[in-house]
């Protein structure tokens, strides 16, 4: 939803009144107030609701009376992408840097800001009803308006995948049957992210701990597939499972774990091949680029997975990318 469809004058009421639908009722003043300009996404993914905001300079203040008044009993736990914000709640204040986490109570007054400049704010929010979550509020409490990084360990898989999927939403990749699932990881993630912080991992129930290890397994397969020593038995290791563990934990996947690397590898190098820039690459160089040793390995197993050898796949995508170049620029 954008403000921009609407009138000028009925831009920043606007955002007010989704402010107070889709997060909490709070006292919204701007200096753009007269032309607020801003993009909204919200989607409800199963037992969360996930928010990400576009937005100039603003500050929303909630009040007590307005906890009184109205309150959800949710967290929200937020990936700040753009421009620095403020935020205080309790004992706790913090500026807030793009690629930190923050986390807020609906139930305790906050007072937050964007700072002024050119640059406009960005955020995605994952808001978490108070019940869902395995970490009693006294607990919690210590990490509200407290920025946390999102650069590394199980925060920066949270982030990773909170950002990843608001821009699934926000194409409209996401499927009705695919909804409920994604939701649940991601309080599956937030909750091993809080937890992470408290030290606190063993208060997780056995199914959130198991996905949070499938998810820092995947983003460290991710991470490392150029590397073509990158093996069931590395990852294990890694994450101090044993190999058997491993294979359990991918049971009721459609790949084996080395098969699952050798997808991700493949889709890859197929996506270096259909790029014009990359045309300059030999074949066996855009292998080489993600974990393929022997062009004739690589060769190999692209051309079982799509039928046809991988310099033939590069010329045919390469052709059929400047047959529309060439169509656009003759209809223009």
């Amino acid at each position: 939803m954008r403000s921009e469809d609407l009138p000028a004058a009925d831009r920043f009421p606007w955002w007010c009144e989704q402010m107070a639908q889709d997060i909490v009722p709070s006292a919204v003043s701007s200096p753009h107030a007269d032309d607020f300009r801003s993009v909204v996404t919200v989607a409800e993914l199963g037992p969360v609701l996930l928010t990400a905001l576009d937005y100039p300079e603003m500050r929303s203040v909630r009040s007590s009376a307005l906890v009184r008044r109205s309150d959800p009993e949710r967290y929200g736990l937020s990936v700040v992408m753009a421009n620095e914000l403020c935020f205080a709640q309790g004992d706790n204040a913090a500026r807030l840097a793009p690629g930190q986490l923050l986390l807020h109570d609906t139930s305790q007054p906050f007072d937050t800001h964007a700072l002024p400049g050119a640059a406009r704010g960005e955020m995605v929010m994952l808001q978490l009803p108070k019940t869902a979550l395995p970490l009693r509020p006294e607990r919690l409490n210590p990490l509200l308006a407290r920025g946390m990084s999102g650069a590394t360990g199980m925060s920066a898989v949270f982030a990773r995948y909170l950002v990843g999927v608001a821009g699934a939403v926000g194409r409209r990749e996401v499927g009705e049957r695919e909804v409920r699932r994604l939701g649940e990881v991601a309080l599956d993630l937030a909750a091993a992210t809080l937890a992470s912080y408290l030290d606190a991992e063993d208060r997780l129930p056995p199914e959130t701990r198991r996905q949070a290890l499938l998810a820092r397994i995947e983003a460290f397969v991710e991470l490392n597939l150029p590397d073509p020593e990158l093996t069931p038995a590395v990852i294990a290791a890694h994450h101090h499972i044993s190999l058997g563990y491993l294979h359990r934990l991918f049971r009721h996947r459609e790949l084996t774990v080395a098969a699952w690397i050798r997808h991700l590898r493949l889709e890859r190098a197929r996506a270096d091949l259909a790029d014009p820039r990359l045309c300059h690459h030999p074949v066996h160089v855009v292998g080489a680029r993600w974990g393929f040793r022997h062009g004739a390995d690589f060769s190999r197993a692209f051309r079982t997975a799509h039928g046809v050898p991988p310099g033939d796949y590069r010329r045919r995508a390469l052709t059929a990318v400047g047959t529309a170049v060439d169509a656009v620029s003759m209809n223009g």
